[in-house]
C-alpha cells in the first residue's frame, strides 16, 4: 500500500526547501496546508487533470497530470511530507458512466481537505481547511460526502488500476490488483463487481454470478452490479429473475447520459440532424464533462448550418478532451474556420 503514496527521494528534498525558501523570501509565513493547495494548483493548473489512467504519487509528480484518483493520492503524499492533516472523502455524485470493453465502468470521485497543520504549543487564530477537488469544471461542494481513511483509498485506488488492466484485457493483473482491493476494504461494492467482470471475461459464469450477488449484499441497488448480472441471466434465459433486475435498470437509464448519445449518435448517422441535436443536448445536460458529447453536439449544428455554434461546441470538446483527442479537434477546428 505504501508504494502508491511514495515519492522520490531527491523531489521530497528539494519540495521541503521550495517550501522553506518561499516562507523565507516572502516572509508570510503562510500555512502549510495553504501553501500545499497553491502547490498542486487545483484551480490553476500547477497539476494538470487527465482522466482514465491512473498513477502512483511518483508518477504523477513525473508527469505533473493524472486524474482525480492520482491526483488525490499525491496529495495526501505531500501533505505527508509537510505534516498536514487531510480529510478524505469519497463524493456522492452523478456515476461518470465510460463504456469500455463491452462493459458498463462507473467511476466514483474523491476529494480532500488540507487542515491546518497542528501544533500543541501553539493557538492558531487565522487558517481554515482548504478543499482540493481536481474534478474539472464541475462544483461539487453540494454534494453529500463520505469521509473515508487511507486504506479505503488505497482500495479505491488498486480497483482503478484494476479496471484499467481489465479493459486492456490483461487480466492476470486485473484479478492481483482487484484482489488488494477487496482485502483492504471488503465492503467496496465497485471492487467486487470488478471481480466479477473479471471471471465474466475468463469464462466462469457461475462464480461471476455468486460475485455479483455478494455485492448485492452489500448494495442492492447498485446499477454497475444489477447491469452485469441481466447480462448473464438474459444469456441464460432466465427471464422471469432477468426482467425483476430489468425493471430497476430502465428506471435507471434515463440517468445514463451515454443512452441519451447512442441515441444522438443513432440520428446523427441517419442524417437526422434536428432529432440528433436534442439527444446530444440531453446528454450534455446529464454529463457537461464528456468531450465526446460536445463534439457530436457541435457536428449536429454544423449539418444543420448553425456554424457559430457548432465552433462554440467543439472549443467546449477541445478544452475537456485528453491528450489523445486535442490534435483532432484542434484541426476539426482549423478546418471550420476556413469553411
Amino acid at each position: 500500500m505504501n508504494d502508491i503514496y511514495r515519492l522520490p527521494d531527491s523531489f521530497v528534498a528539494n519540495f521541503k526547501r521550495q517550501f522553506q525558501s518561499d516562507n523565507s523570501i516572502r516572509s508570510k509565513n503562510t500555512l502549510a496546508n495553504e501553501w500545499l493547495a497553491q502547490y498542486v494548483g487545483a484551480q490553476d493548473g500547477g497539476f494538470e487533470y487527465r482522466d482514465h489512467y491512473t498513477r502512483t504519487a511518483s508518477e504523477t509528480v513525473l508527469d505533473r497530470q493524472g486524474n482525480c484518483m492520482s491526483l488525490v493520492v499525491l496529495s495526501a503524499s505531500l501533505a505527508d511530507v509537510l505534516n498536514v492533516p487531510v480529510e478524505l472523502y469519497d463524493i456522492d455524485v452523478e456515476p461518470f458512466w465510460d463504456r469500455r470493453g463491452g462493459f458498463y465502468l462507473v467511476n466514483g470521485h474523491v476529494n480532500l481537505s488540507l487542515l491546518p497543520p497542528e501544533d500543541s504549543h501553539t493557538v492558531l487564530f487565522r487558517g481554515t481547511e482548504v478543499l482540493i477537488d481536481f474534478l474539472p469544471e464541475r462544483s461539487v461542494r453540494a454534494y453529500r460526502k463520505k469521509r473515508v481513511n487511507k486504506r479505503q483509498l488505497s482500495a479505491m485506488y488498486y480497483n482503478n488500476v484494476a479496471a484499467e488492466a481489465l479493459v486492456r484485457a490483461d487480466y492476470d493483473t486485473a484479478y492481483a490488483l482487484v484482489k488488494k482491493s477487496i482485502i483492504l476494504d471488503p465492503q467496496l461494492v465497485a471492487a467486487i463487481n470488478t471481480l466479477a467482470v473479471i471471471y465474466r471475461h475468463k469464462g466462469f459464469d457461475d462464480e461471476a454470478e455468486q460475485v455479483y450477488r455478494a455485492a448485492l449484499q452489500v448494495n442492492s441497488q447498485d446499477l454497475s452490479t444489477l447491469y452485469n448480472l441481466a447480462l448473464i441471466l438474459g444469456e441464460q434465459d432466465r427471464l422471469v429473475e432477468w426482467a425483476e433486475i430489468h425493471k430497476v435498470l430502465e428506471l435507471a437509464r434515463i440517468n445514463n447520459p451515454f443512452y441519451y448519445f447512442d441515441m444522438a449518435q443513432q440520428a446523427y448517422f441517419d442524417s437526422q440532424y434536428q432529432n440528433a441535436l436534442i439527444w446530444y443536448k440531453r446528454a450534455v445536460a446529464k454529463a457537461d464533462y464528456r468531450h465526446e458529447f460536445y463534439f457530436g453536439l457541435s457536428r449536429a449544428y454544423w449539418a444543420t448550418g448553425d456554424e457559430r455554434l457548432a465552433e462554440k461546441s467543439l472549443k467546449r470538446a477541445l478544452a475537456l478532451s485528453d491528450t489523445s483527442n486535442k490534435q483532432r479537434y484542434q484541426s476539426k477546428l482549423q478546418a471550420m474556420r476556413r469553411n
